[in-house]
């Protein structure tokens, strides 16, 4: 792709728009960089492009700007339908997001994950047995850098692990993986998607331009995920933790079996640190990815067996009183919490948050037959309880850390208080790490 002198716009000033603006002044092009924040909000931002030739409209947005460039590049929180972006478009200008920029520049394999929830996990393990295999990998997307960086660097890279969103395949046109993994499907982000289908058909694009050659790593227990991959062109390959498959990765018996092409190999799961229903699926899709990249099974194992749970995903706190108190900020919608709530019995769920549009009925029978007490917070409090307070004990809490000492006067010795609000943190706290800090020290001072 040829970017010396092109006039490009890149909208948004988070991490991403601001490697993207590096890039493409580096590669030559007259960068355009807009963000309604002003220059006082963006000072961190700025002093990374000082030294760019970089043009700037901060605090506001230019039209001629959106309708005269060669080339747009949008930053994921920018929506489809934004006016300029629109008028952009009717313009006859290219639109792109940063990961279809980036795949442009990208000679190495690419595996890329997504799913609604547990691409972090299943992400940054298959980094890490890509590592432990000797390839100098790239592991970004999402989480971590941008993948503009690998474009960006002049370092040698033999595989890029890439976590990717829905929003990022937004505006994608030629960006090709030669593996991707779809891990879940369940309602999120419905407060920027029209309807649940829109949600879905974003996520499905990422294997919109592969062909026979590539690999689609699917769950084939998630009945939604399996039918929308009817029909790929890529070679799909399942992952199941409840049938036998004769292609695919399976667990059974606490065994994964691996089968591919009439060869098999298989790995026992008593000592995987691990734990939970979820992170099966994410081992056994990371395994596969990397198996089908051409990792040794013995080394890929290895990195499976010494690999712990990322931060505030259904992390242990401490245990008080015979209960033991599990951290789960990063379950914001309903799809992550089933999964917490099917990897423990006798628990007291915390709740709530920031409502994201999508029913909380899927949850009603795992809240009615594992949930002995429910304590709701925050915005979402009250819808919550409509459709699930009349199943099991249920009580409102003004605070995070009132609810905390309710869940410990109510939990019985044996049982489990799990903090998994199926719901974002921003109508009472920064972002889901400040929730997780603030339960951590609640349940640290009980």
């Amino acid at each position: 792709m040829q970017l010396i002198n092109k006039k490009v716009l890149v909208v948004g000033l988070a991490k991403t728009g601001v490697a993207c603006a590096r890039f493409l002044a580096s590669r030559g092009s007259r960068v355009t960089v807009t963000d309604m924040r002003d220059e006082a909000a963006l000072s961190s931002q700025l002093a990374e492009l000082e030294g760019c030739n970089i043009k700037k409209a901060l605090g506001h947005h230019d039209e001629n700007d959106f309708t005269s460039s060669d080339l747009i590049v949008v930053s994921p929180g920018v929506p489809q339908d934004h006016p300029l972006l629109v008028k952009g478009r009717n313009a006859g200008v290219e639109i792109v997001s940063e990961v279809e920029l980036a795949s442009r520049f990208i000679d190495a394999p690419l595996a890329a994950i997504t799913g609604t929830n547990g691409k972090t996990t299943t992400t940054t393990l298959l980094g890490a047995i890509f590592k432990h295999n000797g390839y100098h990998t790239f592991v970004g997307g999402n989480i971590g850098n941008p993948l503009i960086e690998v474009a960006a660097s002049h370092q040698i890279v033999d595989q890029v692990v890439a976590e990717i969103s829905s929003f990022q395949l937004e505006w994608i046109t030629s960006f090709r993986p030669q593996v991707a993994a779809l891990l879940n499907l369940s309602e999120d982000h419905l407060d920027r998607y029209p309807d649940y289908q829109a949600y879905i058909d974003a996520k499905m694009r990422i294997f919109e331009n592969q062909t026979e050659e590539d690999f689609a790593v699917v769950n084939r227990d998630d009945p939604l995920v399996w039918k929308s991959c009817q029909g790929l062109k890529a070679r799909l390959f399942p992952f199941s933790r409840t049938l036998e498959l004769e292609e695919g990765i399976f667990c059974r018996d606490g065994v994964i079996t691996y089968r591919h092409d009439g060869h098999e190999e298989c790995f026992p799961t008593a000592a995987i640190r691990l734990q939970g229903v979820h992170n099966q699926e994410n081992i056994m899709a990371a395994l596969a990815c990397a198996l089908l990249l051409g990792c040794r099974p013995d080394e890929s194992f290895e990195t499976v067996l010494c690999f712990e749970s990322l931060h505030h995903r259904m992390e242990f706190v401490r245990e008080v009183n015979g209960v033991g108190y599990y951290e789960d900020s990063k379950a914001t919608n309903v799809g992550s919490v089933q999964k917490a709530l099917e990897s423990f019995d006798n628990i007291t769920l915390i709740a709530g948050g920031k409502d994201k549009g999508g029913s909380y009925a899927p949850l009603a029978s795992l809240v009615q037959s594992r949930v002995r007490h429910l304590i709701l917070i925050g915005e979402a409090a009250e819808r919550m309880q409509a459709e699930l307070g009349a199943l099991t004990d249920t009580v409102r809490a003004a605070t995070l850390e009132d609810a905390v000492r309710l869940a410990a006067q109510v939990s019985a010795p044996g049982g489990t208080v799990l903090m998994s609000p199926a719901c974002s943190s921003f109508d009472m706290f920064r972002d889901y790490e400040e929730r997780a800090q603030r339960f951590i020290a609640a349940v640290m001072g009980l």
